[in-house]
C-alpha cells in the first residue's frame, strides 16, 4: 500500500471522490485559526498554478478561494463584490492597461 501525504486544504467534496475511486483517505477539520492560515497557503498555491497555466479553471479556482478567505474573516461575498465596484467606480478598473511609470510634483515629500 502506498500512501501520498498532502497536508493541505481541499475543496469539500474531494475525500468522497476520492472514497469513490475506491481509495482510502485521511481527513480532519481545522479550527478557525488554522483555517484562515490554510487558505492563504491555498491562495498561494492557486496563484502559482494559474502563473503557470494562464487558463480560466485555476482563474475560477483563485475566485472560490478568495470568497472563502472573505467568509472566513467574516465578509459576505457581497459585500466583497459592493467594494470592487465601488473602487472601480471611483478609481476605475484595469481595462485601459494604464502603466504608471512615474509622477512629478513641485513638492517636497517628507
Amino acid at each position: 500500500m502506498s500512501v501520498i501525504v498532502y497536508n493541505k486544504l481541499v475543496r469539500d467534496k474531494i475525500p468522497e471522490i476520492i472514497q469513490q475511486d475506491g481509495k482510502k483517505c485521511e481527513t480532519r477539520i481545522l479550527n478557525n485559526e488554522e483555517y484562515i492560515e490554510m487558505l492563504d497557503a491555498k491562495l498561494d498555491e492557486e496563484m502559482a498554478e494559474y502563473h503557470k497555466d494562464q487558463n480560466l479553471e485555476e482563474l475560477a479556482d483563485i475566485l472560490e478561494v478568495v470568497y472563502s478567505v472573505a467568509k472566513a474573516r467574516g465578509y459576505s461575498v457581497d459585500a466583497l463584490e459592493n467594494l470592487r465596484k465601488e473602487k472601480a467606480e471611483k478609481r476605475g478598473g484595469f481595462d485601459d492597461k494604464i502603466m504608471l511609470l512615474s509622477v512629478y510634483s513641485n513638492k517636497t515629500e517628507g
